[in-house]
């Protein structure tokens, strides 16, 4: 049976923040209920229309190995409407194969309750979207909750047993200094979580964040600033045990995030729900944006149906590296050697030994992975892939 994963995506949100340019939308909470029925019926059209290609375990029903449950925010949907989600997702999905199920908590709409209701419906993962633990940074940033909700929500979850919290924190954010993040990072390393993925500030077109700089009223820090951040996360993590397994992620061994290791490893995947996107049978294909859209959609039985790119071998090539230097693992010639029929080194060797050069690769026995320079400078070795 074929190994694949399942991202559903949840668009709904409280307030959306200032960085956010992911599809969701604020306000819109009375589309939940039709929402979760559009991605039922586009869950059991992928069953009934794709179980030739191994989606399908002896149940009869989508059979993951790992489940993303992400948004937006999720778990801003009540306790009905959660209890509504697994039930539906039960009916469509076997659980059962999936090692590793995942929600995105936000700790301004996560309740006690919540969590409770999601330790007994099966999530196995938390991922806490905290950002910082510092009050400035997320009122500057549109978040809705402050830091102490964010450790609250954490030492809640810790109690009601799950063993895999990850904690997602952003770098680069107004209002912020070195020693803010310092206590930001030395909170989460108190609170003991296992996993840590850590941004920097990306400023996206369309965003609350964009109009401001182009108002003149965005105060970032600067880019001397910025690199020092940057570089005590890379000293203050691995040192406290937690290793940089991929550019933006850090965890405790053994718990890393096995569906996000997915994508970079050139597994399949499909994307439910509005502006999910899929990555199946060589074709990368998306779902509307818009709410209305992709319920339109889903009612005229259509999925899989926007094609983003029918990936040529080079592009996926080309992809492949790009996805794989992502992690400190990097590229491994075998498994290249075996997904294109051909060596690594046949195709880039010049351009890995300018790269090994420059510090910026290395290769160890089979694997060529980015440096800790390499990390840094990434955008400049994948532009170097392609061909």
């Amino acid at each position: 049976m074929q190994t694949f994963g399942i991202y559903i995506h949840i668009p709904f949100c409280r307030q959306k923040c200032f960085y956010c340019d992911f599809p969701s939308f604020a306000g819109r909470e009375s589309k939940i209920p039709a929402y979760l029925q559009a991605l039922e019926q586009e869950l059991y059209l992928l069953r009934r229309g794709q179980a030739e290609d191994g989606l399908c375990g002896g149940t009869g029903r989508l059979a993951p190995v790992t489940i993303y449950i992400g948004g937006g925010t999720p778990s801003v949907l009540s306790l009905p409407e959660l209890e509504a989600l697994f039930a539906l997702l039960g009916r469509q999905i076997d659980f059962a194969g999936a090692g590793e199920i995942t929600l995105e908590v936000n700790p301004g709409t996560a309740a006690e309750d919540k969590l409770q209701l999601l330790r007994e419906a099966g999530v196995t993962r938390l991922s806490v979207g905290a950002q910082s633990f510092d009050d400035g940074c997320l009122q500057a940033a549109g978040r809705i909750h402050t830091g102490q909700e964010a450790e609250k929500i954490i030492l809640q979850a810790q109690e009601l047993g799950f063993a895999d919290i990850s904690l997602d924190l952003m770098y680069g954010l107004p209002r912020q200094t070195l020693p803010v993040l310092e206590h930001s990072l030395a909170k989460a390393l108190s609170l003991g979580v296992q996993h840590i993925s850590i941004y920097g500030l990306q400023l996206e077109p369309g965003t609350a964040f964009a109009r401001m700089q182009e108002q003149g009223r965005l105060h970032l820090p600067d880019d001397a600033l910025t690199e020092a951040m940057y570089d005590c996360i890379n000293e203050t993590l691995p040192a406290a045990g937690y290793h940089r397994y991929e550019i933006s992620n850090f965890a405790l061994r053994g718990h890393e995030s096995r569906h996000n290791l997915s994508y970079w490893q050139d597994v399949p995947y499909l994307g439910i729900g509005s502006g999910a996107h899929s990555y199946w049978q060589g074709r990368r294909c998306f779902n509307q944006d818009s709410l209305a859209g992709y319920m339109e959609d889903i009612s005229r039985g259509k999925v899989l149906a926007h094609i983003e790119e029918n990936m040529t071998a080079q592009a996926h090539m080309e992809e492949y590296c790009f996805l794989a230097l992502r992690t400190a693992c990097g590229i491994s010639a075998a498994a290249f050697q075996q997904k294109f029929r051909q060596s690594v080194h046949e195709v880039y060797g010049k351009k890995i030994a300018v790269l090994a050069e420059r510090g910026l690769l290395r290769q160890t026995g089979d694997h060529i992975a980015l440096t800790d320079l390499g990390m840094k400078f990434g955008n400049q070795v994948f532009g170097e892939f392609l061909l």
